[in-house]
C-alpha cells in the first residue's frame, strides 16, 4: 500500500509539472488575459505584462514571470504616466491600457544564429576584481547567457520556455520575448534619478515621463551624489579603471588596475559619463540584482536598459538626483 501511495504522489507531481509547463507555452502566454488563474511559479499573465511593460519602456528589469518589487514599480510608473491610480497593482484598467499600447505576440520564435552560439565566451570569470583584471575580455559565459540578455529574460525562464534545447546549435528555434521597443524618444531633455525609489526616469520637453528603468543607486557608505549634473559622453563597451582611492571592500591592492571590456565587466556594456567626477550611469553583469542591491555611488541598470538610455540622451542632457538612498541591501562595484 505504501508503495502505491508513493507511486501516486510521484505521478501527481509529474502530471502537475507537465500541466505547468503546458501553461507556459507560447499560445498560453500570448493569449493570457487579466483574471486568468495564477499558475505555480512563473505566471503567464505576469510574464505577458512584464514583456508589454518592457516594450513600452517601463522596464521591469529582468523578465522572469514573477510578481516582485521591480515589476510592481514598473506597473506603478506606467499607471502614473497614464493618469491611472498609481498603486503598483495590476488591475483590469491597467491591464487594458497596457495591452492597448502594443499589439502583437509577446512570445515569438527565434532562430539561433552563428553569432549567438560561436563565442568567444569567458567560461570562468573570477569574483575577485584583481583576478578579473588578468582576463583579456569579459564576454558572455556561454550562449545561453548571451541569448537571455539579448531578450531581457532570466536564464532559468528561457530554459523553462525551451525544454530540451541546448542553445549551442545555430539554426535551432527557441521561444523568446518580443522586446522591440521601437524608436527612441527624440524629445528627451532630462533624466531624473530617484535614489529613494531606485528608479531612473526619462522626461521629454513637456515634462512627460517617456521611459522608466529600475536601478541600483549608491549606498549608505558610498551614496550617489545630489543636485544636478549633465551627460558628458557615452562610452560603448567600456573598460573599467579601478582607483585605490575607491577603497572598495574586498579589493586589497593599493595599485590602480584596468579590467577589460565586455558585458560581464563590472560596468557592463555601457558607461554614460556624468559631469560629476568618477560618477556615471552604467550596465551590470548581474541583471537579476538590479534594484535589489546598491552600488558604490554610481547608477547601475541592466545592460539593455543602459543601452536604451544611451540612445535617448546626448552630451548636455540634464541629470537630476532626487530622494535619499535607502540603507539596506549590499554594495556592488560601480
Amino acid at each position: 500500500m505504501g508503495r502505491l501511495i508513493l507511486l501516486a504522489l510521484v505521478l501527481f507531481a509529474f502530471a502537475s509539472g507537465i500541466a505547468e509547463a503546458a501553461k507556459l507555452d507560447g499560445a498560453a502566454v500570448n493569449d493570457a488575459q487579466f483574471g486568468d488563474a495564477a499558475t505555480k511559479g512563473v505566471d503567464a499573465t505576469v510574464l505577458k505584462a512584464q514583456i508589454l511593460l518592457d516594450r513600452a519602456r517601463f522596464s521591469p528589469g529582468l523578465i522572469d514571470g514573477h510578481q516582485a518589487e521591480n515589476f510592481a514599480k514598473a506597473v506603478q510608473a506606467f499607471q502614473a504616466a497614464n493618469a491611472l491610480p498609481a498603486d503598483g497593482k495590476l488591475n483590469r484598467e491597467t491591464w487594458d491600457k497596457l495591452v492597448a499600447t502594443s499589439p502583437g505576440a509577446v512570445l515569438v520564435n527565434y532562430e539561433l544564429t552563428r553569432k549567438d552560439v560561436r563565442g568567444p565566451f569567458a567560461n570562468r570569470i573570477p569574483a575577485s576584481m584583481e583576478r578579473m583584471a588578468r582576463l583579456r575580455g569579459l564576454g558572455y559565459r556561454n550562449s545561453l547567457e548571451r541569448i537571455a540578455e539579448h531578450f531581457h529574460i532570466s536564464e532559468q525562464l528561457l530554459r523553462k520556455l525551451n525544454p530540451g534545447i541546448s542553445f549551442r546549435t545555430a539554426g535551432s528555434k527557441v521561444l523568446v520575448p518580443a522586446i522591440d521597443r521601437g524608436d527612441s524618444p527624440s524629445t528627451v531633455v532630462s533624466v531624473e534619478i530617484d535614489k529613494a525609489a531606485r528608479q531612473v526616469r526619462v522626461l521629454d520637453n513637456s515634462g512627460k515621463v517617456v521611459s522608466v528603468y529600475p536601478a541600483s543607486i549608491g549606498s549608505k557608505e558610498k551614496p550617489a551624489p545630489s543636485g544636478d549634473a549633465q551627460v558628458t559622453r557615452v562610452v560603448h563597451n567600456p573598460t573599467y579603471h579601478y582607483d585605490p582611492r575607491f577603497a572598495f571592500k574586498g579589493v586589497r591592492t593599493k595599485r590602480p588596475f584596468t579590467i577589460a571590456a565586455g558585458p560581464n565587466n563590472p560596468v557592463g556594456s555601457i558607461w554614460i559619463d556624468l559631469s560629476i567626477e568618477s560618477y556615471g550611469i552604467h550596465g551590470t553583469p548581474e541583471p537579476g540584482k538590479i534594484g535589489k542591491t546598491f552600488s558604490h555611488g554610481c547608477i547601475r541598470l541592466t545592460n539593455w536598459d543602459a543601452e536604451d538610455l544611451a540612445l535617448e540622451v546626448h552630451k548636455g542632457t540634464k541629470v537630476v538626483f532626487t530622494g535619499e538612498t535607502a540603507e539596506s541591501a549590499k554594495d556592488q562595484p560601480g
